[in-house]
């Protein structure tokens, strides 16, 4: 359940009058301030193929194989243990010590995300350097993935496999800045939906492709070349990382650098940058409350929606025992659901309105990852029903966040709303793995990390019901 591009604003927006001097709030509404220029096609394709060109990332490393199929495995267990029945207590419970390492790990790089991609993202824009910002982190982001390689099948490269993969999660979430903040450059107010649903298109095709590709090899057994060491896993994430310096190259060929989004004695400190941020949440707060509160529940449950993408693929392997070539099929077809309910979701939303539907998708989620936990000694198939539910559910939930968020804010300020919903979008992304982790630690498997990305759901539904949306705002019944 992979997560192409969760963050792009998809929705027409209005310059305001005065912008925060936040980069990505800055760029929102600096760089549509021309209905009526025309992009180049090249230019938009060219960046909405970053999306593919780092999706086997997501896909393949993050979620379902990787992450999933190598680094929490018998691979990483010591021989004696790895010996062991897989319903062996003793297995289980290392099993379960794996999960919750690695979980520990994506909970420090989401605390790593907090801190930096923030303000990395505002230095950028302020400097006129967003694109290169971008190559930057997609090339570290490719070398990391070519890192893994050296990730060898023993218990002793367990943490260094782990430590790789957070730092690719930060680097990538980095660039994600920088991509998204792009945006205004290849639309405008007419087509900024159009264009940013291609990139989010272009994703989910990715994903789907790079999951066949690596089917295709398991079938043909690798054309016979020796796979001991773990060897299979460690091409997988070289391949991922050629993947993504190939396409990503359009991007950095087509699209021009924009220009600096603050005025000359406008731009800030690195430190200082969190000053601002601080005061443009506190001016949301003062001037727009329904956007101000929606904004802090769509960070927690948007978190959500992203645990159930990190850590699906985990917990087919490891706590109902997929067989690899499940775990990518499952992969395949949780894409296409979700890219599926998406679209239909859009219809949901015009005729019961945004928040009807995020509240819906929210409730569906919790109600399922509860019933995945409660059923789960019926094996595989309550995953497989429960797992392609909860698929079904997270593409609507982000999807009419955004046209909640058009709904919710002043008119004429749609820019710095939409910028301060890219950046708060990760704010709150150590929380899953951190429940994720507790949940595994104090009970001792890995099926009770459900229970941990449930509660941070229940969470950010309950205070998305806590706001109060004014009338003339009200989502259409």
């Amino acid at each position: 359940m992979t997560d192409p591009n969760g963050d792009e604003a998809a929705a027409s927006v209005t310059p305001p009058p005065t912008a925060a001097n936040t980069g990505m709030i800055a760029s929102m509404s600096r760089g549509l301030q021309d209905p009526d220029r025309v992009v180049p096609r090249k230019q938009v394709v060219s960046w909405a193929f970053w999306d593919w060109s780092t999706q086997p990332f997501n896909s393949v490393i993050l979620t379902f194989v990787f992450a999933a199929l190598y680094l929490v495995s018998d691979s990483f267990l010591p021989a004696d243990i790895a010996a062991l029945p897989d319903t062996d207590p003793v297995k289980e419970g290392a099993l379960a010590d794996l999960s919750s390492g690695y979980g520990l790990a994506t909970t420090f790089a989401g605390i790593l995300i907090l801190l930096l991609a923030p303000v990395l993202g505002q230095r950028a824009d302020a400097s006129g350097r967003k694109k290169r910002m971008l190559l930057v982190f997609t090339y570290l982001l490719a070398l990391l993935q070519f890192a893994l390689f050296f990730a060898y099948a023993d218990p002793a490269f367990f943490w260094y496999g782990a430590i790789v993969l957070a730092l690719g999660a930060v680097v990538s979430e980095i660039a994600g800045v920088n991509y998204n903040a792009m945006l205004v450059q290849v639309s405008t107010p007419k087509t900024i939906g159009r264009v940013s649903g291609l990139g989010w298109g272009l994703g989910y095709i990715g994903g789907i492709v790079a999951l066949v590709i690596v089917v295709a090899l398991n079938a043909v057994d690798w054309f016979g070349i020796d796979t001991s060491n773990g060897l299979v896993y460690r091409l997988i994430a070289v391949g991922a990382a050629v993947w993504t310096v190939v396409f990503s190259i359009p991007l950095f060929r087509n699209v021009p650098e924009a220009a600096p989004s603050a005025e000359p004695g406008a731009r800030v400190g690195f430190f200082a940058g969190y000053v601002v941020l601080v005061k443009d949440i506190a001016r949301l707060y003062r001037e727009a409350r329904p956007a101000f509160w929606f904004l802090l529940a769509s960070a927690i449950y948007r978190d959500g929606l992203a645990g159930v993408f990190a850590f699906g693929g985990v917990l087919a392997a490891v706590a109902f025992h997929f067989s690899p070539n499940e775990v990518i099929i499952f992969g395949i077809a949780a894409n296409l659901v979700a890219g599926v309910s998406t679209i239909f979701a859009g219809r949901a939303d015009d005729w019961f309105g945004a928040k009807a539907v995020i509240v819906f998708a929210l409730s569906g989620l919790v109600v399922m990852a509860i019933v995945v936990f409660a059923f789960h000694d019926l094996g595989t198939v309550i995953f497989w029903v429960g797992g392609l539910t909860l698929s079904a559910f997270v593409g609507p939930a982000q999807a009419a966040s955004r046209s909640l968020l058009a709904r919710v804010t002043p008119v004429g300020r749609q820019g710095e709303i939409f910028g301060l919903y890219a950046t708060t979008g990760r704010v709150a992304s150590f929380i899953s793995p951190a429940l994720w982790t507790a949940s595994i630690a104090l009970f001792g498997a890995t099926i009770y990390g459900v229970l941990g990305i449930a509660l941070v759901l229940l969470v950010g539904l309950v205070l998305l019901l806590l706001v109060r949306l004014p009338r003339h705002v009200r989502p259409i019944r």
